[in-house]
């Protein structure tokens, strides 16, 4: 078989619900991929700071980060996009009218705006990387802070419709996680985007690329990739668009893709 590659999403696909396990068989299909010569990439909402340790010990050629604002190969940062300074200053000062309080991701930090919050996410979140308060910073920090991507907790005092306006007219996409948190990008950057760029980088065709996820945020690279894999487990309004359906994350759903279409 000709050297494919392959990119997955983490939640719900390589890592199930809390407590947040890789299961033994995708470990292991992860491995025998790559031993038969396949690329395995990581293809993710997360920044690269929260990506899990436990994720980064199985060997992946490289990840695709931030919903496509961060691409690494074998260690290398290959491509990286941040939201302008003068932009981020605006959506902070926005956030603050709309009373909506969010975590603002980068590559090496989360930042927020004040006090910490208390959604359920959000500590989890916290224990998973260094933590910044944007409305602590003064001269040069102050004056040229950026981050890629973001993420918001509605609640009952929050101007959804307001917020929602302005990200539509700003070119970003909200992702409904559920629980009132939506996950926010720049509509131009996606996971597809991601994949664009590596096969492009590599020379290799669209045809031979892989994708495997389980949500609507995983949409863009299921429909652009060459084949999807939705997982068992999968959000139902993403099996039409992909091109197989698998067990579930704890029914060795991604060893039994990788069976199904030879590539172990």
């Amino acid at each position: 078989m000709n050297r494919k590659i392959l990119f997955f999403d983490i939640d719900g696909t390589l890592v199930t619900a809390p407590p947040c396990t890789i299961p033994e068989s995708t470990a292991q299909a992860i491995t025998q991929a790559r031993k038969n010569g396949h690329l395995c990439f990581i293809n993710t909402g997360r920044t690269r700071v929260i990506i899990p340790k436990d994720l980064l010990t199985l060997g992946f050629d490289g990840y695709v980060c931030g919903c496509g604002t961060q691409i690494y190969m074998n260690g290398q940062l290959l491509f990286s996009k941040s939201i302008p300074h003068d932009q981020c200053v605006d959506i902070v000062k926005k956030l603050r009218q709309f009373h909506i309080p969010t975590y603002f991701e980068r590559c090496d930090a989360i930042l927020y705006d004040g006090e910490p919050h208390h959604h359920p996410v959000f500590p989890m979140i916290r224990k998973m990387a260094p933590t910044e308060n944007i409305a602590e910073y003064t001269g040069e920090k102050a004056a040229t802070y950026t981050f890629d991507k973001y993420l918001v907790s509605i609640g009952p005092d929050s101007d959804r419709a307001g917020f929602e306006k302005y990200a539509q007219e700003n070119d970003m996409i909200c992702f409904d996680h559920g629980h009132d948190v939506w996950e926010v990008t720049l509509a131009k950057y996606t996971k597809a985007t991601g994949i664009q760029f590596l096969l492009d980088h590599l020379g290799m065709s669209l045809e031979d690329s892989f994708a495997f996820g389980d949500s609507t945020n995983d949409l863009a690279m299921l429909k652009y990739a060459g084949t999807s894999i939705a997982m068992g487990n999968s959000m139902p309004e993403i099996f039409p668009f992909c091109t197989y359906r698998t067990t579930g994350i704890t029914d060795n759903g991604i060893w039994n893709a990788m069976k199904h279409f030879q590539l172990i």
